[in-house]
């Protein structure tokens, strides 16, 4: 008997969830793949040296390499010369037979390994993932190629070492492999013991236009406007003791291009010698200010530190003075940085120089210099944005993370685009040159500027002090880079296209050019969608879609003030977050990081059901009201618009009981099955049935497809027929016995008559294809035809201040030539 009631039991219950012809969802055996399966699986195991929690262990360590350098730039041979007295101070376990060092000049070497491994269309050493030739196609080389290919065969590259010795100047053996140097020590340098070398050094400077590199120099035209003169960038300019940690030992991989940087910290003292009229800006504070500025401008820079907007250290008169100058001799500049990871410089007799403090409110560190140096092809453009981007980016980044620990911000504008270094950072827009001696810039220009400034200058937090590995995930600079950079742009102003939000990253996502974000980075295919986008957009959606802000925002706090002044690997940060949100994050990174699926949720149908009684009094009525729903045949509809008669109107006096009623009319047969049925349900059994048959709310079961295979949180916006709409998430773990397909039911009032239902409506889970996004389907406008108005109509390219020129004619406005 009681199985027999439990069989009852299931006929009344189970109707509200299969009545009605939702599909079942059958997991075929060999086909399933866990996308909930642990990543402590693929992490390194946590050690003494980073614990399961993703911090520093009580164990950690890191060594220290400090630089005591002076150097010559020989204006005229485009030449430096340099000695370096280096003090590596080994705080590692282990005892240390020799010392790598990277050489990175060497890269632009013929017999280079990033030279002789570079691919046909690829500029730099880079790889054109697109490239294709047919039957018919034809190879094309660029102009720009042709420049960089007569560049390194004109020209001397790379370092020449003219000696290493130890600290008593005694030669010590090296062998040069490559972009790489290994240096043997005499004896094998113990735990917590230091040891000095000597290096002397020089090289020929790259025509940073020409080669395509992240330092160099530019020349102006040699006529009277341009009057032929130099800016200098230099990075990459000495050679750099290799990093070694405890995961990898020596980071003796050497630079190909695209993986950037993974240095040590250490403290740099550093003299540079230029021509006397050169304006020198540096990584750290300058130390004999007396000795290279004016009186004038010592008061200008002293002005600046209280100022409440730029102050100008050499103005753009001063600056085109300094362009006709005619001084002999050299000066002397001398810099000092403490406890930094690199260490770069720039010189010029074309910079302005505009300054102001910030203040902040970290007792160690309240005062922070912000300044610019850029050339009159700079002009008005930088005046205005350049260091209030600088501000703008400090005081964005250190809420998020902890107060900028350095004592100046610096923007330098050059040849060099965008490239970042401890306190100063290379950015390449410019105005545009008129006829009429004025100066203007495009909106696009414009946002350049600002972008690539918050994003430099933002490369202080990442990589400057929290020291990631650049050189094998560059993910972890430049995409946490992009995603703080896009956070600081939208407050900037959030109506121009930024290009971090979760539609900029679907096309990369569905093309068949991916590799994983946790890809070597010089094995990435597309640099920038992969390193910079994909990462920046998968952190905006963990903060806003999947942890929300307050959980988010403390957990990456967190992240960042425990590996500040450290070197953190990517299971750091995975476990970091995961253990200071309080939230499993694993299948999030696995799927983010770890694989090239993509996001692409399909709502395939959604089924309304109703709760069968059984009381054939209640049901057989509703299924009469179903039926006279149904449109009628048009057979039936023409014959009686025809007005032809049916065989029962016309026998009226001859009709039975079957024609008498129809095939919902309830037998008292069937009123004592049911009524046998509903006896034997237990009281609360009889109570649940009539709440719910009283209330009749609206069930319907939503069909889920994932086809993208990345899974996520599915984001339902519910309208219903009388106009109200509802929000509902439900959570990535939906997914975790199923992640293919799965099926929801969803419980409505009776007054809440579902009418459509969408899938990510706002955009904010990266998902590629909005189409089956809805349901029922709507008409989608074309991506293509969108993108062609926004070309056509958008203001973004237009040359703004040219065209209203007339409206610009304020001094302020141009730079005049003198």
């Amino acid at each position: 008997m009681r199985v027999y009631r439990q069989l009852l039991l299931l006929a009344f219950t189970s109707s509200v969830i299969f009545t009605g012809s939702a599909s079942e969802i059958v997991q075929s055996k060999g086909h399933f793949e866990d996308k909930f399966r642990q990543l402590e699986e693929s992490l390194p195991t946590a050690n003494d040296y980073r614990n399961a929690a993703g911090e520093p262990g009580k164990d950690y360590w890191q060594q220290q390499v400090d630089y005591k350098i002076n150097v010559t730039l020989d204006e005229t041979k485009r030449r430096i010369e340099g000695e370096q007295v280096i003090t590596y101070h080994n705080n590692s376990p282990y005892k240390l037979k020799y010392l790598w060092l990277q050489l990175e000049q060497n890269r632009f070497k013929s017999d280079s390994i990033a030279e002789r491994s570079s691919t046909f269309n690829g500029v730099d050493g880079s790889v054109s993932a697109t490239n294709s030739y047919g039957d018919n196609a034809f190879a094309k080389i660029s102009l720009q190629d042709l420049r960089r290919q007569q560049f390194l065969a004109d020209n001397s590259l790379g370092y020449q070492i003219t000696a290493v010795t130890d600290a008593n100047k005694k030669p010590l053996k090296y062998t040069i492999v490559g972009a790489q140097m290994r240096i043997d020590l005499p004896k094998p340098l113990p735990h917590n013991q230091s040891t000095k070398l000597n290096i002397n050094y020089s090289y020929n400077i790259l025509e940073e236009d020409a080669v395509g590199a992240r330092s160099g120099y530019e020349h102006f035209p040699d006529d009277e406007r341009e009057g032929g003169n130099d800016i200098f960038l230099l990075a990459q300019w000495f050679p750099r003791v290799a990093s070694y940690s405890d995961y990898e030992a020596w980071h003796n991989k050497e630079f190909l291009g695209s993986g950037e940087f993974t240095l040590e910290f250490g403290n740099y003292d550093v003299s540079m010698t230029v021509p006397s009229d050169h304006i020198v800006t540096a990584t750290g504070v300058l130390q004999n200010s007396k000795n290279v500025l004016s009186a004038t401008q010592l008061k200008r820079l002293e002005k600046a530190k209280t100022a409440e907007k730029p102050v100008f250290i050499v103005s753009a008169d001063e600056a085109l003075a300094n362009e006709s100058s005619t001084a002999k001799g050299t000066k002397t500049w001398h810099f000092k940085a403490d406890n930094v990871r690199d260490f770069a410089w720039a010189s010029s007799r074309k910079f302005i120089w505009d300054a102001q403090g910030y203040q902040q409110k970290d007792s160690q560190n309240p005062h922070v210099m912000a300044m610019s140096f850029y050339p009159k092809e700079g002009g008005e453009l930088w005046q205005r944005y350049s260091t209030a981007s600088v501000i703008h980016t400090l005081k964005v980044y250190s809420r998020f993370t902890f107060d900028y620990p350095y004592p100046a911000a610096i923007s330098v504008n050059g040849p060099v685009g965008g490239m970042e270094y401890p306190m100063i950072s290379f950015n390449g827009p410019r105005t545009i040159w008129h006829d009429d001696e004025s100066r203007t810039y495009t909106l696009s220009e414009k946002q350049f500027l600002i972008g690539v400034v918050i994003h430099e200058v933002g490369h202080n937090y990442f990589p400057m002090i929290v020291n990631s590995d650049e050189r094998q995930w560059t993910w972890m600079d430049e995409g946490i880079n992009s995603f703080l950079d896009g956070i600081a742009t939208r407050e900037w102003d959030p109506d121009l296209p930024w290009g971090r939000e979760p539609s900029d990253v679907t096309e990369y996502m569905k093309s068949n050019v991916q590799v994983p974000i946790m890809t070597q980075s010089d094995s990435v295919l597309q640099l920038g969608p992969n390193a910079y986008i994909k990462p920046a957009v998968a952190l905006n959606i963990l903060r806003e879609v999947v942890l929300g802000r307050e959980l988010f925002d403390f957990a990456f706090q967190e992240y960042s003030r425990r590996w500040m002044n450290k070197r953190p690997t990517p299971s750091d940060f995975f476990r970091t977050m995961e253990e200071a949100s309080g939230v499993d994050l694993d299948w999030f990174f696995r799927g983010w990081f770890y694989t090239t699926d993509h996001v692409d949720i399909s709502l395939d149908r959604i089924y309304k059901l109703r709760l069968d009684t059984n009381n054939p009094d209640i049901d057989f009525e509703r299924r009469r009201q179903d039926y006279q729903a149904k449109p009628m045949p048009y057979s039936v509809e023409r014959n009686q618009q025809s007005g032809q008669k049916t065989w029962v109107e016309l026998n009226s006096d001859n009709l039975d009981y079957h024609d008498q009623h129809d095939q919902f009319s309830v037998t008292n047969k069937e009123r004592n099955k049911y009524n046998k049925k509903h006896a034997e349900l237990d009281p609360w059994e009889q109570q649940v049935l009539a709440r719910a048959l009283k209330e009749d709310k609206n069930y319907y079961v939503f069909n889920f497809t994932n086809l993208g295979g990345l899974v996520m949180p599915i984001l339902l916006e519910l309208t219903f027929e009388n106009g109200n709409t509802e929000s509902l998430v439900l959570p990535a773990e939906i997914w975790r016995r199923s992640p293919s397909q799965v099926s929801k039911l969803i419980v409505t009032d009776k007054d809440n008559i579902l009418v459509s239902a969408v899938i990510d409506r706002r955009g904010e889970t990266a998902d590629v294809d909005i189409e089956n996004n809805y349901y029922p389907r709507q008409i989608i406008p074309s991506r293509i035809e969108a993108f062609k108005e926004e070309e056509r109509k958008g203001n973004q390219y237009r040359d703004i201040m040219h065209d209203n020129k007339e409206a610009l004619k304020e001094p302020e406005m141009k730079v005049k030539k003198k």
